[in-house]
């Protein structure tokens, strides 16, 4: 009867101890459920769209390469506080955790204390029968005690199982999110690569379009001013005795329509150059080009004359 005794007191002891250490851990570890979750980045690269303009502009261009920089110096500072905020919230938890198991020690430490005095106890209640009275009256009162301390206890350890695993999501979440950003920067990169890459093709091309362009409008000059040297070839006078052999060069100024504004001489022989400008004036409207920037070209042109006979 007395060990049966005994083993209850010990029980109850058991029980009142969890029952502290539940109710500690429980408001110790309240505030798990309310930790506030790190918001979603949500800051995105900005597209840049495929360039569509035929001239390249250096100014735009570098303007838009620094921009993307800009962007995405922004996207990583802002990753790194991210970071930050959750290895702290990682290592608070850790330093709860340690302090919570320093707490569960003592509280060990405290049932050896209460599992001595109930072995006196047994021992008092031997000598006494009043006292066995009052012991078992006491050993069912701790009997409860233990039960809510041992229910207690495993909540404690249920929140404290759950914090581990937050812990480690949280863990993961950050790694998940090095991973992310490292691949947003690589993407980055190679974006500005093509863009790089893309313009400078663009400006190639632009030029070799230009250097054409230039050829055909030249050419196009040429074969404007062969027709021109006709037209005043057709309308000139020609004296064998005073132009043989000779040449002269003019320079005609010409408006939009083909109408000539002025004919001066350049160099050439004085008889050549003034029946040259005879004939070109004779001719009033020479042949132009409809393009604008050829005719541009060729507004004043120069050309040769030299009589055949």
């Amino acid at each position: 009867m007395l060990k049966y005794e005994r083993t209850t007191l010990i029980k109850a002891i058991w029980l009142s101890v969890f029952l502290h250490v539940g109710i500690i851990a429980v408001l110790f570890l309240g505030d798990f459920s309310s930790e506030t979750k790190p918001k979603k980045n949500t800051s995105v690269a900005q597209e840049v769209k495929p360039i569509e303009a035929t001239v390249v502009d250096g100014a735009k261009l570098q303007k838009a390469i620094n921009k993307i920089k800009k962007q995405k110096a922004d996207e990583k500072a802002a990753e790194k506080k991210r970071i930050d905020r959750i290895e702290k919230r990682a290592n608070d938890a850790k330093k709860r955790r340690t302090k919570e198991e320093a707490r569960i020690k003592k509280l060990e430490k405290q049932r050896k204390i209460k599992e001595q005095e109930k072995k006196r106890a047994d021992k008092a209640a031997k000598e006494s029968n009043v006292k066995a009275a009052k012991a078992d009256k006491v050993r069912k009162q701790k009997e409860q005690e233990k039960k809510k301390s041992e229910d207690a206890a495993a909540q404690a350890r249920s929140k404290r199982l759950k914090a581990e695993a937050e812990t480690k999501k949280a863990d993961e979440l950050r790694k998940k999110q090095i991973v992310d950003r490292k691949r947003r920067e690589k993407a980055a990169a190679d974006k500005a690569a093509q863009e790089k890459l893309l313009a400078e093709q663009m400006a190639a091309e632009m030029a070799t379009r230009n250097k054409a362009r230039q050829q055909q409008m030249m050419s196009e000059v040429q074969r404007f001013s062969a027709l021109i040297t006709n037209v005043i070839d057709q309308n000139m006078i020609n004296d064998r005795s005073t132009m043989e052999g000779k040449s002269c060069k003019l320079m005609i100024s010409l408006a939009p329509s083909g109408f000539v504004t002025q004919v001066r001489k350049v160099s050439g022989d004085a008889v050549v150059c003034e029946a040259g400008k005879r004939a070109v004036y004779k001719a009033a409207t020479l042949p132009v080009s409809k393009d604008p920037e050829i005719f541009k070209e060729m507004r004043n042109i120069s050309v040769i004359v030299q009589p055949e006979f």
